[in-house]
């Protein structure tokens, strides 16, 4: 499985994560785990399609995908060679964007083929056909540049801003403080422009930092516990269970695998 990631134009950092783009030639079937990263897509399968596992029984995906906030791991096994291209987007750029109520799609995967907003609808009329990367990524920028010029503006952009810069760990009085807003008001537009409340959006982002955390590899498990925010070890295998179903002993940082590609951001 070959993963690239794409940087987005700068014009864009308010909106856009990152692009990426994925191919393999393998035609058996292989199940993938999907955790929280904190970032929305828009996906385009232009290979096999996918098959995907929450709580509920395997469902046969559409090509086209808009992937919502998770709260927690899923599965994904292909059902033949499969080649995509994905927008990541920062975590209220769908609502700026697109006007979406982003709780409306926690936890959810759509078919944009038959999504009601008809910008998204026909983003991949646009996208397709593509030669290489460097066209990708410029037709990808021209259209984000001309919709972020009508973007609305992101109310909860200085508590978002605290989060990330905290690693998560900021208390909710200090995002209350910063947000200049009420909880409730703060908690009711978290939920309309990312999809999750402050406070598990919080927890997700300071997940993701033990990941940055073992790059260093001069860290020792206590030392990540404290330097991530845990009260102590069992606290951090409880969070770490909950966003990945595994003990952080038994899961294989290393593996090539689409969280991993995303959680370690080592190909830049």
């Amino acid at each position: 499985m070959n993963f690239s990631r794409i940087e987005a134009h700068p014009d864009l950092s308010e909106f856009i994560e990152c692009y990426w783009t994925m191919q393999s030639e393998e035609t058996q079937p292989s199940i993938e785990k999907i955790i929280p990263d904190g970032f929305t897509e828009l996906i385009f399968n232009y290979g096999s399609v996918y098959k995907s596992k929450t709580k509920e029984d395997w469902c046969l995906q559409t090509p086209n995908l808009l992937a919502g906030q998770i709260s927690s791991y899923f599965y994904l096994e292909n059902t033949g060679p499969t080649a995509s291209v994905a927008i990541k987007l920062k975590p209220a750029a769908l609502s700026q964007l697109f006007s979406l109520n982003m709780h409306q799609y926690l936890d959810k995967i759509v078919d944009l083929d038959t999504f009601p907003n008809p910008e998204l609808a026909h983003l991949k009329e646009i996208i397709f056909p593509f030669k290489d990367e460097a066209e990708l990524k410029q037709i990808l920028d021209n259209y984000f540049i001309s919709r972020c010029h009508t973007a609305s503006d992101n109310p909860i952009k200085n508590t978002l801003s605290l989060i990330f810069s905290s690693n998560g760990m900021a208390s909710v009085a200090e995002m209350i403080a910063v947000s200049k807003l009420g909880e409730r008001q703060l908690e009711r537009l978290f939920k309309r422009y990312v999809g999750l409340s402050p406070k598990y959006y919080s927890r997700i982002i300071r997940f993701n930092y033990i990941f940055q955390l073992l790059k260093t590899k001069d860290c020792s498990w206590s030392e990540i516990v404290f330097r991530s925010g845990y009260y102590d070890q069992s606290h951090f295998i409880r969070n770490f269970k909950a966003f990945t179903g595994e003990d952080p002993s038994h899961y294989f940082f290393e593996e090539k695998n689409m969280a991993n590609f995303f959680l370690n951001k080592a190909e830049k």
